[in-house]
């Protein structure tokens, strides 16, 4: 088992909460942070819906795929197995990809500077920082084999570049 749990990981996962989870419920629940409200057009909403909608279903199949071995931390459970199979067969990382257009569609539908951007900016630190670290842990336990996955697939995007 490889457990990676640190002090950093775990101020990620929280900055990624305040930025995706508790500044919309404050811009939601209080008029805090009324100050930085905008104007968007009303076709901006329903792209928001449409790109929550498709990251809702992406974040249900890749635990769905990834079954046992998904943790929200970077660590290797007993019995971890590579898996590259169902919408890990293109995508290399469909959880981060489902928490990207997470944050994005939380930008199209909070029209505000502070509430509508905190998930992006939080989630995107957190994949800067983590996203590396995890391919390089998936190396060292499953060597070529994760090697010639990562050659195959691509890491959020399929069929670019």
């Amino acid at each position: 088992m490889d457990n990676r749990k640190t002090p950093q990981e775990k101020g990620l996962l929280f900055l990624v909460f305040l930025g995706m989870v508790a500044l919309p419920l404050v811009y939601v629940f209080t008029p805090w942070l009324d100050i930085a409200n905008y104007h968007l057009p009303i076709w901006v909403n329903g792209l928001g819906i449409v790109t929550f909608a498709i990251a809702m279903w992406l974040f249900w199949r890749s635990h769905h795929d990834l079954g046992r071995n998904w943790s929200p931390t970077l660590q290797i459970r007993e019995a971890h197995t590579l898996i590259a199979s169902g919408v890990y067969q293109k995508i290399r990382h469909p959880m981060y990809m489902s928490i990207w257009l997470w944050s994005i569609a939380q930008a199209l539908l909070l029209p505000n500077w502070i509430a509508g951007l905190a998930g992006v900016i939080a989630f995107g630190i957190l994949y800067i920082v983590r996203v590396g670290n995890e391919e390089q842990m998936m190396i060292e336990q499953f060597g070529t084999q994760y090697q010639e996955y990562m050659y195959k697939t691509k890491r959020l995007i399929p069929y670019l570049f």
